[in-house]
């Protein structure tokens, strides 16, 4: 069974947001060089494909999609 990751992460410098999906989550983490410029925030894991580009497309396009997940992660983003 294949998951679907939508991952979270914070630039180290800015402090920006970036909302990414992928099929390979430690791939696509190294890819970011996430040890130098970014601090993982965390991921959700899905079962359809569907589901997960979706949930990506809300996070990026809808800023109450951005609100309801950061304030559910709040520590996290500090």
């Amino acid at each position: 069974m294949n998951i679907y990751w939508i991952y979270i992460l914070k630039n180290k410098n800015t402090g920006e947001p970036y909302y990414g999906y992928t099929n390979n989550l430690d791939r696509r983490l190294k890819e970011h060089d996430i040890d130098n410029k970014w601090k993982f925030i965390g991921c959700e894991g899905y079962v359809s494909e569907l589901d997960a580009r979706e949930r990506e497309r809300k996070l990026k396009h809808y800023g109450q999609a951005r609100t309801h997940l950061k304030n559910r992660l709040r520590k996290s983003f500090q």
